[in-house]
């Protein structure tokens, strides 16, 4: 798994990463990222509210793989933007993550105080405290704003991106401004209908690979880096096999036609009053 993406100032992302998020910390969190090690998985992507910083800090000093072999991104939550918090929750994330510098810190979304979060941030990067700097769930308007007071633009913008929800706009704009499109949920979050399409299942039999297979691969045939979780032995293996076997054009553009703009998760706008990131401004706000 050697195949890695660009970013703008030239740091190499391993395009093909393990998302964290919803793997509780725990015996069965510590089996399931050793795995992934043993697999080959160097990327790791983690986040404040995930809640497994430390489980994955320690697995990853238990490796005995050196610290520089990995890359390891986390996120500033929204209840901790603004300048001298996003310092001040990056140096815990460090301390649980038992790590001196992180290769990629993002904003996991655009909340109040971001423009200051990100100057936090470039200061950071400056220190080299931080390798690549980016964003989570940004829409071209926050994009924009952004890039009316930054000094260092965004080089990474993880997004909800699955062959039903292909973000084609948005990636328009990130390809134009140099900002590398990072997917989250890159398989519809599991789902039946999506992982189950007859359009799918027709390339995946023609390559002799699982439709999971044919979705990543898409991705990567798209120039994206995708993050795709599991905590299924066999599933994490199989996500990892994707680079004996290509798509073609014809068969791109069949999935390009699967685009029905259907999201798997609340849109960004929206979250702001969802329940669920109530709970999480309410949960993470406390000392």
């Amino acid at each position: 798994m050697k195949r890695t993406m660009q970013a703008a100032n030239g740091v190499d992302i391993p395009q093909l990463g393990f998302g964290l998020y919803k793997i509780k910390q725990g015996e069965s969190f510590e089996k399931t990222v050793e795995e992934a090690i043993r697999i080959g998985y160097r990327h790791f992507d983690t986040a404040k509210i995930y809640g497994n910083e430390v489980a994955l800090g320690r697995v990853i000093q238990k490796s005995d793989i050196p610290r520089e072999d990995f890359f390891i991104t986390s996120k500033a939550w929204t209840t901790d933007l603004g300048y001298h918090a996003t310092k001040k929750t990056f140096e815990r994330t460090c301390q649980r993550l038992n790590v001196t510098y992180l290769d990629m810190y993002l904003i996991h979304f655009a909340g109040a105080h971001y423009v200051d979060a990100w100057r936090a941030m470039e200061e950071l990067y400056d220190e080299g405290r931080i390798k690549v700097i980016g964003v989570a769930n940004f829409e071209i308007k926050n994009l924009e704003h952004l890039k009316k007071h930054a000094r260092i633009l965004p080089m990474v913008n993880q997004i909800e991106t699955h062959p039903e929800f292909q973000q084609r706009e948005l990636h328009e704009y990130m390809v134009k401004n140099q900002i590398l499109h990072e997917a989250w949920g890159p398989l519809g979050q599991g789902s039946k209908e999506l992982l189950e399409h007859p359009e799918l299942l027709t390339i995946a039999r023609k390559h002799r690979k699982s439709v999971a297979q044919v979705i990543l691969r898409w991705h990567l045939e798209r120039s994206i880096i995708a993050i795709p979780k599991s905590s299924n032995s066999r599933r994490i293996r199989e996500n990892s096999e994707l680079f004996d076997f290509e798509l073609n054009a014809e068969e791109m553009e069949h999935i390009r036609r699967l685009d029905t703009g259907k999201r798997y998760s609340v849109s960004p706008t929206g979250l702001m009053v969802h329940p669920i990131y109530i709970h999480f401004m309410k949960l993470f706000s406390r000392p």
